[in-house]
């Protein structure tokens, strides 16, 4: 077994670049509960009271039945606790006493949440909770239900309107939306968990090396849908899980000029990967409850060539651009859409054909946050788009140039993905970002 606190001194201190395989440093997993845990600790005691002053809410109910879960809660969950259990309603009140955090259950919430649910006093649950309210007389009840953000609109409709039913008037109109809250809750990283993404990130990269290799490549022979299904078994013999199913895409010279416009869904499954083809992989992982999302490109050398084609690095010099003019337009309380809008218009003077459809990243891999422009929607996203950016939150830098490659006297798609952590004053790569596309064979 390995030992936790080794872990914490290895990825707590020394980066990533200095350590280990980052695939030798994962953990088992009654080491990643203990770690969880105590990141869920100190998330709820020291970030959770910020969070509800800055939304002025001093009382937050998260109220989910067993294997219907709110995706607040599922992030609020011990690491036992593969779902909840009956009906968990979790209350958060930030008063004069500080962070009260109490679970109106059958059960106390692992450590962090005491369970004060007293059936011989109150047998009936909603009863229970109706009489903390009153105790607590908060100003402001913050219930998750949100138009734009389903990560935030958790609470379903009868656990709504059954709450409604017990609840006295006089307090039914401070019931509020908790959407600020909830988003706060889930696109905030914690120190801790700052210092652990970068490892995460790190896995992804490190298998995307191994899966795009002659070890696993042999040309004439492997189809890219070969290279999707060797991801999925590697995660899983790794022992970590992956949020969406990988693809692997290719472009090559002898397809027709707009081919790279091919939707996702009409991708080919079973192409055979031949020499001098420009793959294309879409790839994340999960592990203690972070999301990765990658995006790289990959050549395959020609028998008689031992470099890329001068016209393929050229386009990919100008993905990277395209991220350094987006990430120069990151200004903590600017809109995704203004950011996106920013972007477009600077990549256009610069004469890049360029989209940008990034998202944030974290408890989940489509994360709560603003959303910068959809893959369909360049103009702007209304709502979601809205959302302001913030500090210590974190992006999946997701987008695509496209260039004119002379050698193949066609057009391409320079498609990159990276993730990084935007601290209020500047943006930076957990892991570091593809500055290149990488040979197969490696020289």
């Amino acid at each position: 077994m390995k030992n936790l606190q080794f872990f914490l001194l290895l990825f707590f201190l020394i980066p990533i670049s200095q350590a280990q395989n980052p695939l030798d440093q994962i953990l088992d997993e009654q080491e990643r509960a203990a770690l969880i845990d105590e990141i869920l600790q100190e998330r709820m005691e020291n970030l959770l009271p910020q969070l509800m002053e800055k939304a002025g809410i001093d009382m937050w109910i998260v109220i989910s039945r067993e294997y219907n879960e709110d995706p607040v809660m599922k992030t609020m969950l011990p690491a036992t606790w593969l779902s909840a259990r009956r009906r968990t309603i979790m209350v958060f009140y930030n008063g004069n006493k500080g962070l009260e955090k109490i679970a109106i259950a059958r059960y106390s919430v692992g450590k962090l949440l005491k369970g004060q649910w007293n059936l011989n006093v109150y047998p009936d649950q909603w009863e229970a909770l109706v009489q903390i309210i009153k105790e607590k007389n908060p100003e402001q009840i913050g219930l998750n239900y949100s138009r734009y953000f389903a990560l935030a609109d958790g609470l379903v409709k009868t656990e709504f309107e059954e709450f409604q039913e017990k609840l006295p008037e006089e307090y039914q109109k401070k019931v509020v939306s908790a959407e600020k809250l909830a988003i706060s809750w889930l696109e905030t990283r914690s120190e801790k968990e700052k210092k652990i993404y970068p490892l995460v990130c790190a896995m992804g990269h490190q298998i995307l090396q191994e899966a795009f290799s002659e070890a696993v490549i042999t040309p004439g022979k492997t189809t890219s849908d070969d290279v999707v299904w060797w991801l999925r078994d590697r995660v899983t013999k790794l022992g970590l899980d992956t949020w969406f199913h990988p693809s692997v895409s290719i472009q090559r010279a002898s397809m027709g000029d707009n081919a790279f416009l091919r939707s996702f869904s009409k991708r080919p499954e079973d192409d055979i990967i031949q020499y001098g083809d420009l793959l294309h992989v879409d790839f994340g992982i999960t592990y203690l409850r972070l999301n990765s999302d990658q995006q790289q490109h990959f050549y395959v050398l020609k028998p008689d060539e031992d470099d890329i084609p001068k016209g393929l690095k050229e386009a990919f010099v100008k993905g990277n651009r395209l991220q350094d003019i987006l990430l120069s337009e990151f200004k903590q309380g600017k809109s995704g859409n203004q950011i996106l809008l920013d972007a477009l218009e600077q990549a256009k003077k610069e004469g890049i054909q360029a989209s940008i459809y990034t998202h944030p990243i974290g408890f989940h891999g489509h994360a709560a946050g603003p959303t910068i422009g959809m893959w369909d929607k360049q103009q702007g996203v209304k709502g979601n788009g809205d959302y302001p950016l913030f500090a210590n939150t974190a992006y999946s830098i997701e987008l695509y140039a496209a260039s004119k490659v002379p050698e193949w006297n066609k057009s391409i798609r320079i498609m990159l993905e990276e993730n990084g952590l935007f601290d209020g004053e500047s943006f930076e790569f957990l892991d570091g970002r593809a500055t290149q596309i990488f040979p197969i064979p490696r020289k």
